[in-house]
């Protein structure tokens, strides 16, 4: 059993924003507005959304490529639904996917921020000239009011490893609350993947590293930089070559008919085996996202299929399939890079072994944005 943990020390505090008493929504119930900004919060999210008032969290998101043309090819890709639609962006940020969405014909966007970036996303929906067609609500997607019910609903949710932050209840919140039926949510799916991973530069440099310091003998350190490695994930980027398995399916996620409560706790067996005769590290996790109507109820899951078919059909995608959004190790990098949980010793594993056991991914109770993982692996 290899107990990890996301918490408020680990690499993992990459997003989200701030909640404060800053200017109202543009428009709407100004009663409303005061509500929603003097809502109470929790410590936790207090620090949560403060850390989305930084503008570096914002430049980081948005010079990942990957993730910013996904978007915006999502939104083109869905035009003809968007066009002359109410839509809301659910934690707009700077509000560039709600730009996006005006432009491409929206006849309304509500871009709801929590932080103080709601001051400067209205300042640039104005610099754009499209202060008549986006409305920026300052406020928590549950504490805020708007005029209408609406036909889409966009947000850049997904944290590391996919669950990290737990910004996707709010959506889920936005779905139950504010969405038509038949409408469109972006992202629609999205899958959580796991795989072995075998990383002994990574290994050597931060732990056998110590054996042997400018002709100083620090083995005594190896024992505490094997806890360290251990205990908390790391947030790196590996490459295909890294990977010693077909990945399994930890969770799939349908946005349309997903409940925030089956986020709490998170339970999966696996059983890979190992394509080569290397020492396992650890295991790696990432995910993809998909842009796509509501599911077919014949359509199967990701979770109902073998990886290896997941990965083809993602290969042999064409113009007019659904837009992906992809953090494997075989795709280009993105800023969440992948996630991965590092053993205290590595194991030496051959080709064609198998490799079992289960993962739980769990809400803290301390604080429900940060995730507890426990894995399970015998070999």
């Amino acid at each position: 059993m290899l107990p990890s943990h996301l918490n408020g020390h680990s690499p993992l505090a990459r997003r989200r924003p701030r909640l404060s008493a800053a200017s109202p929504p543009a428009t709407g119930d100004s009663d409303a507005a005061a509500a929603a900004a003097d809502a109470p919060l929790a410590e936790h999210d207090r620090i949560y959304f403060q850390s989305y008032s930084h503008i570096g969290i914002h430049e980081a998101m948005i010079k990942d490529r990957v993730r910013t043309d996904a978007y915006r090819s999502a939104i083109m890709h869905h035009q003809k639904f968007i066009e002359g639609k109410v839509v809301m962006d659910v934690g707009c940020g700077t509000g560039i996917l709600s730009v996006f969405c005006a432009r491409a014909g929206a006849k309304c966007v509500y871009a709801v921020e929590a932080s103080e970036m709601a001051t400067q996303a209205r300042e640039i929906v104005k610099a754009n000239n499209l202060d008549d067609k986006v409305v920026v609500v300052h406020g928590r997607v549950e504490d805020v009011e708007v005029e209408d019910k609406v036909d889409v609903i966009i947000s850049e949710w997904m944290g590391y490893m996919l669950l990290y932050e737990s910004m996707l209840p709010s959506v889920l919140f936005a779905r139950d609350k504010w969405l038509k039926p038949g409408g469109l949510i972006l992202p629609s799916h999205a899958t959580l993947f796991m795989a072995p991973i075998t990383n002994s530069e990574r290994y050597e440099g931060s732990v056998d590293f110590w054996s042997d310091v400018y002709g100083i003998n620090m083995s005594a350190l190896v024992p505490l930089a094997k806890k360290f490695t251990s205990e908390e994930p790391s947030i790196e980027i590996i490459g295909g070559e890294n990977v010693l398995s077909w990945p399994f399916v930890v969770k799939h996620i349908d946005c349309y008919t997903f409940k925030a409560e089956e986020l709490k706790s998170i339970t999966t067996k696996y059983k890979v085996s190992s394509m080569m005769l290397a020492p396992i590290h650890g295991f790696g996790l990432w995910f993809e996202v998909e842009f796509n109507g509501p599911s077919n109820p014949t359509d199967k899951s990701p979770s109902d299929l073998n990886p290896l078919d997941v990965i083809r059909t993602k290969r042999r995608r064409g113009s007019e399939d659904p837009v992906v959004l992809s953090t494997a190790p075989e795709d280009e990098p993105t800023h969440w890079h992948q996630t991965i949980l590092y053993f205290p010793d590595p194991i030496e594993v051959k080709q064609d072994q198998i490799i079992e056991g289960s993962v739980k991914v769990s809400q803290s109770e301390e604080n429900p944005r940060f995730l507890n993982i426990q894995l399970d692996c015998t070999m």
